[in-house]
C-alpha cells in the first residue's frame, strides 16, 4: 500500500478517565475554529437510551482541553448524536431528543462564542418525528450558500412486525438554516439485502458528504450488508442514483468523511466486514483517497487493540485532520494529523 510522505500526529484524550462526571460517553462530534481550537461534544450518561443522557461539550484551546460541561440537557429525556457545525465563529449545535430512535425528533441551538453559550434550542423543523437535518455527521456547504445535511431514519417496516427499514437522505437550507426541504430517498434494492443478525434491520443509515464541484455530490454510508455503499448526485443533493456497494467493508458501524483542501479525500471507519449489530468495532484507521473516492490507497491507524472504537467524527483544515471517537464507551478520543503535502 503506497503511503504518504510524513504524518505528524497527536493523540489526546478529552477527560481524564475517571474524572468524568458520566458513567458512558458515545457519538462525539469534532469542529475547528479559524483560530486552529476545536471543540468537540459528545452525548452522556448512565448509558445510551437513559433519561439522564445530556449533550456534553469540551473546547480545545492551546492544544488543552476544558473539563466537560453541558451544551444540551433537556430533563428526563434521552438525548442522541450531537453534530456540530462551524461557520467561521459561530457554529451550529444539531442533535436528537426521545426514548426510542423512531420517535427521534431533531433540536439546534447556536453559539457565536466558539461553544461556550448557545441559544434557547428549538426545533429544527416543527412537528417532525422520526428525524430531521444531520443525523450524525456534519453538514457540508456548497459554493453558492446552500447548505447539505446527512440525514437518515429507522422506520417500523409494516410488513414484518419488529423490523426496521433505514432510509438516507439529504436535508437542503438555502437561508442559513433557518428552513430545510428534504431531498428525495437515497434508492436501494432493497431485496437484495441481507439485513443484520435476525432481520433486526435492513438498509443504509448516517451518510456522509462531500462535493466534486459543479452540482456533483457524493456520500458514503453506512450499511446493514457488510461493505460501505455509495450514492452520488448531479443536481446538488435534490436527487441520488441508486446506492451502490463500495469495496470498503463496514460491520454496520459508523462512519465519516472530509474534503482536504489538496483535494484528497479522508475516510475514518473500522475496516471490518460482518452483518452482526455486534461484531468487533476494532480497528479504527483513516485511509485515502486521490480519486473523489474511487481507490482508497494510504492508512493510518488510530486503534487496533481490543476493544471498541467507534463513531468517529472528521473535519479538515489546510493540512490538518481533527479527529473524535467514542474510546470504549468511556472516553472521547481526539487526534490532530498533519499531513505532508
Amino acid at each position: 500500500m503506497e503511503m504518504m510522505n510524513r504524518i505528524t500526529a497527536e493523540k489526546q484524550y478529552i477527560f481524564k478517565e475517571g474524572q468524568q462526571p458520566f458513567q458512558s460517553s458515545h457519538a462525539s462530534t469534532v469542529a475547528v475554529l479559524p483560530s486552529g481550537d476545536a471543540v468537540a461534544a459528545w452525548f452522556a450518561g448512565k448509558h445510551e437510551k437513559s433519561s439522564d443522557v445530556a449533550v456534553w461539550m469540551s473546547r480545545r484551546e492551546g492544544g488543552v482541553w476544558s473539563a466537560p460541561y453541558k451544551a444540551a440537557d433537556e430533563a428526563g429525556i434521552a438525548h442522541w448524536n450531537p453534530v456540530l457545525f462551524a461557520q467561521g465563529d459561530s457554529m451550529a449545535l444539531f442533535y436528537k431528543v426521545g426514548h426510542e430512535i423512531t420517535d427521534w425528533f431533531t433540536r439546534v441551538s447556536r453559539s457565536v462564542d466558539g461553544g461556550v453559550t448557545w441559544t434557547e434550542p428549538r426545533d429544527l423543523v416543527p412537528g417532525d418525528i422520526g428525524g430531521r437535518g444531520p443525523v450524525r455527521n456534519k453538514p457540508i456547504t456548497l459554493p453558492d450558500g446552500t447548505i447539505l445535511a446527512p440525514a437518515s431514519v429507522e422506520r417500523h417496516d409494516p410488513d414484518a412486525a419488529g423490523k426496521q427499514i433505514w432510509e438516507a437522505f439529504v436535508d437542503i437550507s438555502r437561508d442559513n438554516g433557518h428552513t430545510w426541504t428534504k431531498s428525495a430517498l437515497v434508492p436501494m434494492d432493497l431485496p437484495s439485502y441481507v439485513g443484520t443478525d435476525h432481520w433486526f434491520a435492513k438498509g443504509l443509515i448516517q451518510p456522509t458528504l462531500w462535493s466534486s464541484g459543479g452540482e456533483r455530490v457524493h456520500m458514503l454510508l453506512r450499511s446493514t450488508e457488510g461493505l460501505i455503499f455509495r450514492s452520488d448526485s448531479e443536481d446538488n443533493g435534490r436527487t441520488w442514483c441508486q446506492a451502490y456497494p463500495t469495496q470498503l467493508p463496514n460491520n454496520n458501524s459508523g462512519i465519516d468523511a472530509a474534503l482536504m483542501d489538496n483535494g484528497r479525500l479522508a475516510l475514518v471507519f473500522n475496516p471490518v466486514s460482518g452483518y452482526a449489530t455486534d461484531s468487533p468495532r476494532t480497528p479504527l484507521v483513516v485511509r485515502f483517497s486521490r480519486d473523489n473516492g474511487l481507490t482508497w490507497g494510504d492508512e493510518f491507524v488510530l486503534e487496533n487493540e481490543p476493544g471498541e472504537y467507534s463513531y468517529p467524527a472528521i473535519v479538515s483544515k489546510g493540512n490538518e485532520l481533527y479527529i473524535t471517537y467514542t474510546w470504549k464507551r468511556d472516553r472521547i478520543a481526539f487526534w490532530k494529523l498533519t499531513l505532508d503535502v
